[in-house]
């Protein structure tokens, strides 16, 4: 991508500030951390989806030799836990105690312990014994939400909703369906990826002696973290110290609030001593959280010409055991319906259902990937049911400035139309022919496919999120960025630091960045929800914008200029028109002439208003018919998102959320028994993702033409589009190479061959 020469450091790919750390092996993750005295936690996980604890003995596990402590329902704090107040309060539930007297799916937690090493804690849970009393379980959402059903919380709702419905209208349904020439409507259904993040779930918790508790923890919101922790274990948030220095990926998911942290803590507390608990892979997947799977009805009208006359949809998410993101979930991706393609009468319903399955939370799309997969192939299927071209109505109807968002904003720009045009350029797709189709070669046959989406920074409807930040400008001319927001691997602080430098005029080295901390950095909401960059980058733009005045201020006094007539660039004050008159930020902020050393410090503040990012994906597949097996042949996604902060980070992001939507799209569904809720792909054995060698070429074009006035520089998030664009854009270019649809994925080798086989037959039928 072409720099713009206006800029210095945003739009380059400099080095990352996590970089040398992570090559040469010695940046620290939670689980490097080895503390004296260390004890080794593991939790004891339930092997029945839905009973109460009749009886637990825990006598033989604490005689064994190395066990420190024990803990069951019985001696642990008795608190519905979720987090803390919290601005997104609206989004998550308090429905978990630390460890119950009933479980609710099969790999609940029961019990705990903390011994000298790992081995003997894990022998000491097969000590433990629990008897059950074995309750009725529900498995799927259809049977969770029927008249006499199991209900798995006493929460006052019917039919073990988590919340109530959520309800989005506007304009007049039944008018809309009048005027349609056709109506198309249909089921669509996702199954339960999960994350697989390099780094399992791990905390360490230490007590000090004046009580402090100190928690190192693989998470995404450090200061959801201490809040949850003061609130359950009864302290004053300054007793509690949350540190994460590196992550090895959380997609989301480490935006939840865990067991294992609770527990850690209390062991801690107990024994005096500080212990770790880490996950095995398989915990990951037992005690993680999932993708909400979920059954989506979905009815348009459309007229002949393309236009999307009414929209009406019931989505339903299952949350799994308990309620975690559930309602955040539901309401943002039924929200999203009203948007993407525009349409003036809609009714929506949302509903969040309790089953006795593993628990789904936040994961990167945040309900909107199960929202568009189904709105993005329907308009596909009524551009063939009127004679249209695909690409030609969703660009005909794609939303443009000053549409209303699914948070209730106005748009800014035409960014999906944007993308659409740049994309169908680039493969040669017009409005009246698809790219070249490779001719079919022996049971070989190939398609090309469009999926659109748009997502947002910041913009979960009716909920205020708010970035922080504090830059120091130091007497050597250097600045200190100190930031609450949490370092996932994606090269966030890198972008911050951009941002930074960019604004006070210095070399992005100068530029050095502080986080990870409760106790030092200003709090943060946490890194989720593609803000990062547009919310905290815009508060460490203001907080520059701080200390960049009075710093000039200083320059001016010096150089005896005006303070209007003063540039600075690559750390050099200068006074405009005349170079030779310029004076370094160093020399600036140093002691001279009766001037003592300068301290500024600037705070940014930023509550955001609603940003959109927008994408067009273009897929190319083969089907082998003989197999049922899809390849993903090439990749060109184009995304819209206001101004490129580092672009080889950005194009990472890209690559990496296509990557995973390609195996929710084929591959990867976390399976549990039908009828026990037992876990049965819980490792990465069986759990089947693509690698590195199953990428299909990728050229990825990155726009900037929509930059909103809100972020830093016009910047927008770009962090969950590209996992929601290439899922409908996969589905839809199978159709175009076979002629069969699919409503559901994961699109298995095994659902190809069967839906070939309907066809034939109905074509048989048919025929005869």
């Amino acid at each position: 991508m072409k720099m713009d020469s206006n800029f210095d450091v945003i739009g380059r790919s400099v080095k990352r500030v996590d970089v040398i750390g992570k090559v040469t092996g010695t940046a620290q993750y939670a689980g490097d951390l080895v503390l004296p005295g260390m004890l080794h936690a593991k939790v004891k996980r339930s092997e029945i989806a839905h009973a109460r604890i009749e009886r637990i003995d825990v006598s033989r596990a604490k005689a064994l030799a190395g066990v420190r402590a024990v803990l069951t329902h019985e001696n642990v704090p008795r608190v519905l836990h979720y987090g803390s107040p919290h601005p997104r309060a609206a989004s998550v539930t308090k429905d978990q105690y630390i460890l119950d007297t009933r479980v609710r799916y099969w790999g609940d937690g029961v019990a705990a312990v903390a011994a000298t090493s790992e081995e003997i804690a894990e022998a000491a849970l097969d000590l433990i014994e629990v008897e059950y009393e074995a309750l009725p379980a529900v498995f799927t959402v259809e049977d969770a939400e029927k008249p006499g059903a199991p209900r798995l919380h006493d929460n006052g709702l019917e039919r073990n909703l988590v919340v109530p419905p959520c309800l989005f209208t506007r304009g007049d349904i039944a008018k809309g369906f009048a005027e349609a020439d056709i109506v198309v409507e249909g089921w669509y259904a996702m199954g339960r990826p999960t994350p697989a993040y390099m780094e399992p779930n791990v905390c360490v918790a230490q007590w000090d002696a004046n009580g402090k508790l100190t928690m190192w923890s693989s998470t995404q919101t450090a200061f959801m973290v201490r809040g949850a922790l003061a609130e359950v274990l009864g302290l004053p948030l300054n007793h509690v110290r949350v540190l994460v220095d590196h992550m090895g990926g959380g997609f989301g998911a480490k935006q939840d609030l865990f067991q294992h942290e609770f527990l850690c803590a209390l062991l801690a507390r107990h024994t005096r001593k500080p212990v770790k608990m880490e996950f095995t892979r398989k915990e990951t997947f037992l005690g993680g959280r999932s993708r909400h799977p979920c059954r989506i009805w979905l009815k348009q009208g459309f007229k002949r010409d393309g236009t999307i006359t009414a929209r009406q949809a019931r989505l339903v998410y299952d949350s799994g055991a308990y309620g975690s993101h559930g309602p955040g979930v539901t309401n943002v991706g039924t929200a999203s319906l009203t948007s993407l393609y525009r349409c003036e009468n809609v009714c929506l319903e949302g509903l969040c259902v309790y089953t006795n399955n593993p628990i789904a939370g936040a994961f990167r799309g945040y309900g909107v990937v199960q929202a568009y997969w189904a709105l993005d192939l329907q308009v596909d299927e009524a551009a063939q049911k009127l004679g249209l071209d695909a690409l030609a109505m969703k660009a005909k109807n794609a939303v443009r400035e000053g549409d209303i968002a699914p948070s209730g904003h106005p748009i800014v720009g035409h960014g999906l139309e944007d993308c659409i045009r740049r994309g169908s350029a680039e493969v040669g797709w017009t409005a009246t022919a698809r790219p070249p189709r490779r001719p079919a070669k022996g049971a070989l046959r190939y398609g090309w496919g469009l999926g659109c989406e748009m997502h947002g920074s910041s913009a979960y409807p009716g909920i205020k999120e708010q970035g922080n930040a504090i830059v120091k400008l130091n007497e050597d001319g250097s600045a200190t960025l100190l930031t609450g927001a949490a370092g996932l691997g994606t090269g966030a602080h890198t972008a911050l630091a951009q941002i930074v430098a960019e604004e006070l005029g210095l070399n992005f080295d100068d530029v050095s960045v502080v986080h990870g901390d409760t106790d030092v950095v200003p709090w943060d909401i946490g890194a989720f929800a593609s803000h990062t960059t547009f919310m905290v980058g815009r508060a460490a733009q203001m907080a520059a914008q701080q200390v960049k005045a009075p710093m000039l201020a200083r320059a001016a006094a010096r150089l005896e200029a005006p303070v209007d007539a003063l540039t600075v660039r690559d750390g050099i004050v200068s006074v405009a028109g005349e170079p030779s008159r310029c004076i370094s930020v160093r020399e600036v902020m140093m002691p001279s002439r009766g001037i003592p050393s300068a301290h500024l410090v600037g705070h940014g503040s930023y509550t955001p208003t609603k940003s959109y990012s927008f994408a067009a994906h273009f897929v190319e597949v083969a089907v082998d018919t003989e197999t049922g097996l899809v390849e993903v042949l090439q990749v060109v996604p184009v995304h819209e998102f206001g101004k490129v902060i580092h672009p080889v980070a950005a194009a990472g992001q890209i690559e990496g959320g296509i990557q995973q939507g390609i195996g929710h799209t084929l591959t990867e569904d976390y399976l549990v028994d039908a009828k026990t809720g037992r876990s049965l792909n819980a490792s990465f054995v069986d759990y089947k993702m693509p690698l590195s060698l199953d990428m299909p070429p990728i050229r990825t074009i990155m726009l900037e033409t929509a930059p909103d006035p809100g972020g830093p520089y016009g910047a927008k998030g770009i962090g969950e589009d590209p996992i929601i664009a290439i899922g409908p854009a996969i589905a839809n270019a199978v159709h175009d190479a076979i002629g069969v649809r699919f409503r559901a994925f994961p699109i298995t080798p095994e659902k190809v061959l069967a839906a070939l086989e309907a066809a034939a037959q109905q074509d048989n039928h048919a025929t005869a």
